[in-house]
């Protein structure tokens, strides 16, 4: 039984291994601030499997936010002459709203773009992307928040334009994530786990990566007080 438990985490991955090798749509870190109240500013520094992933958002009045992330990758492999890099920005703003005294409830909408170039090759197969891809999105995300953890779940609505040698392709995707906070008040380490399901499967022709993992740390603070 304890064997069977410990393969789940080894199989997720080399899932992400796997998976990660070529893809050309990369789903971001979800944002996720839950916000509490005007004035209130967040920075958060993520790295996972979509590279290096820094966040920020702020609460313009008591019930509208904005927020601003990014997302940046450089992978060589000088064995055999493979790289991976990418960078992307993405902007949005949306609505929150308390539910008593710790429970959240937010809503965002935002849009982004992401610039690829990749290379990979071995004896099987040769896949090579130089992409622009522009994408809008909404995310509903419910949770609570005390001094000690913050806890959400969050779904997000995303549509995504790739392209290529002046060609346009088109993909949705609806990815649930998990978020966890811990620390105290100001500073506070985080994780977030998720999967990227495209909404027709059969009809998508890009490859992406299924599995959002990250971890990282937040800090908080409050411009009114």
């Amino acid at each position: 039984m304890k064997t069977k438990f410990l393969s789940i985490p080894i199989v997720f991955l080399l899932l992400s291994f796997f998976y990660g090798c070529a893809p050309v749509y990369i789903p971001t870190v979800v944002n996720t601030p839950l916000l509490s109240e005007q004035g209130e500013f967040q920075a958060t520094l993520n790295t996972g499997v979509s590279g290096f992933d820094p966040q920020f958002a702020y609460a313009i009045t008591n019930h509208l936010g904005v927020m601003l992330n990014g997302s940046y990758v450089s992978r060589t492999n000088d064995t055999l002459n493979n790289f991976h890099k990418h960078l992307a920005f993405e902007t949005g703003a949306g609505y929150f709203t308390k539910i008593g005294n710790s429970g959240r409830f937010e809503v965002f909408g935002g849009v982004g773009y992401s610039r690829l170039k990749a290379d990979y090759s071995n004896n099987l197969w040769v896949s090579r992307s130089d992409l622009n891809s522009y994408k809008i999105f909404i995310q509903p995300a419910i949770g609570a928040t005390t001094d000690i953890f913050d806890g959400s779940f969050a779904t997000r609505f995303v549509r995504v334009n790739l392209f290529q040698d002046q060609l346009k392709y088109t993909g949705y995707f609806i990815e649930p994530v998990l978020t966890g906070k811990i620390g105290y008040k100001y500073v506070k380490f985080v994780v977030q786990v998720g999967v990227s399901i495209p909404v027709k499967s059969n009809e998508l022709v890009f490859s992406y990566q299924p599995f959002l993992f990250s971890i990282g740390i937040q800090t908080k603070l409050n411009f009114k007080k």
